[in-house]
């Protein structure tokens, strides 16, 4: 290895230098103020555990997505967390125990052994919410206006709702009578969305044709406010999808009574955490990203591991791909002091950085920089501030 390539880091980790640092962080306390103002309460898991129980409830993608180190004093394996919601189930079910609704919160790096998507972190900040206890549609709708709000207070505005529930694809199939091997391949199907493909797997089906024409249409059915009505017409004789499309309709109605200038995405074949979604699941989009800004849904049932099955919700997002898309705050310039021994100079540099200042004490010899536009001298015994220059 070269002097230079010591410098190097890994594809996908960065370091945050002093001004997105700054940025990031006052973010992060903007939004977990805002938390602690709807009952959430902030939680700081480990960023290392065994992982018999870091790695359970998400299903094969956490597995994938952990690095894992040996634990030299006991000799088990431990994983790097790369996803802080199992975590926070386990103290919800272990570490709490406590009875009815619990508001969690949350902030802090994760580690990936690839990037979820091209270009991505692999290093990411992760804040969210969880909500345990309550499986009403109650819960779903506060999850989803604490993550609109979220985005809101971070100065984004022009949101998109995607909504989708898991339980429509699950009667779907139960209603086929598809085996496993074949339900494999059709959820594979639907989450690539492979038209010519799909037309092709049914076509090899032993089914009516009710049942065809409702297995090929499922993958059609995203888009705007019309996707519920043409779900409930397409799985009329399927009661669990119509539940399922039910509820979407009674969560849209809500939220538009909340946010009415909210928009809509539908997809009855959105597939994303299948594994262990149980119902609604959802995202944020924003006009000038591409993907998802944040994302979450319903686990019910995540701490039965943990020996306490409970109703669960959440949403988490990344910060660093926020602060991409959120406009940097003014810079407060600071104040300048000259290096000086009087105790008076010591006292006034106190009070100012009492009332919120920033006031930079010089070393011998250095002079004022760029962070400062003020100085404080001395004028007629008192400590004043000064324009600099």
């Amino acid at each position: 290895m070269t002097l230079v390539d010591r410098w190097l880091l890994p594809d996908g980790v960065e370091e945050l230098l002093p001004e997105q640092a700054q940025q990031v962080e006052s973010l992060r306390r903007k939004l977990l103020d805002l938390y602690q103002r709807w009952g959430y309460e902030l939680i700081v898991p480990p960023m290392l555990e065994y992982t018999e129980s870091l790695l359970v409830g998400l299903g094969s993608d956490i597995d994938l997505m952990t690095f894992r180190v040996t634990d030299q004093l006991t000799g088990r394996l431990m994983g790097l967390r790369a996803d802080i919601t199992p975590q926070a189930a386990r103290i919800d079910a272990h570490s709490l125990k406590r009875e009815g609704p619990v508001r969690l919160c949350y902030a802090g790096s994760v580690l990936h052994t690839r990037p979820k998507k091209p270009l991505a972190s692999r290093s990411p900040i992760q804040l969210g919410a969880e909500l345990y206890g309550d499986n009403s549609q109650a819960s779903d709708l506060e999850i989803i206006c604490l993550m609109l709000e979220t985005l809101h207070v971070a100065g984004l505005s022009e949101l998109t709702l995607d909504v989708g529930h898991v339980a429509v694809y699950q009667a779907v199939v139960d209603a086929a009578g598809l085996s496993d091997e074949q339900e494999q391949r059709y959820f594979d199907i639907l989450q690539r969305k492979a038209v010519a493909e799909l037309g092709t797997f049914i076509d090899e089906l032993a089914v009516d044709g009710e049942t065809a024409k409702q297995l090929s249409g499922l993958n059609a059915l995203h888009g705007g406010d019309d996707v519920l009505q043409r779900g409930l017409e397409l799985f009329a004789n399927i009661p669990a999808a119509v539940d399922a499309i039910h509820a979407l309709q009674s969560l849209q109605q809500r939220l538009t009574a909340r946010m009415p200038s909210l928009s809509f995405y539908f997809d009855l074949a959105e597939l994303r955490g299948f594994h262990y979604h149980t119902g609604l699941v959802f995202s944020a989009l924003v006009s000038e990203h591409g993907q998802a800004l944040a994302s979450g849904g319903r686990y019910d049932d995540i701490g039965k591991v943990f020996g306490r099955a409970r109703s669960a919700i959440g949403f988490s997002l990344d910060l660093k791909a926020l602060l991409s898309l959120v406009a940097a705050p003014a810079e407060v310039k600071g104040i300048f002091a000259a290096h000086s021994d009087s105790a008076e100079q010591w006292q006034a540099i106190q009070q100012l950085r009492d009332a919120g200042e920033k006031v930079v004490a010089g070393l011998p010899g250095q002079q004022p920089s760029e962070a400062c536009d003020r100085q404080l001298i001395e004028q007629n015994g008192q400590w004043q501030v000064q324009p600099l220059g």
